[in-house]
């Protein structure tokens, strides 16, 4: 009975340890976000992509959409310039706030929508000795998701199940042997 108890514990641990590495691997065929790369310098505002395919004079435009904006037509479009391999655009002069970035190649098919948040800039404070109390910074906290933005898949949230599921198992395993009387 015993020995059987032990080939069964040692049989899922072995079996969770052979899944690992299909779970790390699987990832790599899915596909990795939203398509595009938006990124925010000051008052400026680029998108990356190299979903778009060129039908020889254009890839495709990009639209930065405001709060109030709902499709595309409504933003302000740039067309996408660059290689086949990589196309961007860019806005400058945007002022502080929440924008979607949509871009749209010259097919019709849309290469990815993201989100972005252009903050006011700040000149450098002159740092002086007070005992007033300064007032707080108009935009906040800046919550959100943090690295958990990126959409990583189907395949890599069960990998992580796999791995919190195997850890709680060996957890309760060990606990549960070091619980037993000792036999000589």
């Amino acid at each position: 009975m015993r020995t059987t108890q032990r080939l069964l514990r040692s049989g899922l641990t072995v079996a969770a340890t052979a899944a690992l590495p299909l779970t790390l691997a699987a990832p790599a065929a899915v596909a990795w976000g939203s398509g595009i790369s938006v990124s925010t310098s000051g008052t400026s505002v680029s998108v990356t992509t190299s979903a778009c395919p060129s039908n020889g004079s254009s890839f495709g435009n990009a639209s930065l959409l405001s709060s109030g904006q709902t499709n595309f037509a409504q933003g302000r479009q740039m067309s996408l310039t660059g290689t086949s391999g990589n196309q961007s655009a860019a806005w400058t002069g945007v002022s502080p706030g929440t924008f979607t970035v949509i871009v749209v190649c010259q097919d019709g098919t849309t290469a990815g929508t993201q989100a972005i948040v252009v903050a006011a800039s700040v000149a450098p404070a002159t740092p002086t000795i007070s005992t007033t109390v300064s007032p707080s910074p108009s935009l906040g906290v800046m919550g959100g998701l943090g690295g958990a933005v990126k959409d990583y898949g189907t395949a890599t949230v069960v990998g992580g199940g796999v791995l919190v599921v195997t850890g709680l198992g060996a957890t309760v395993w060990f606990l549960r042997r070091r619980s037993k009387p000792h036999r000589l």
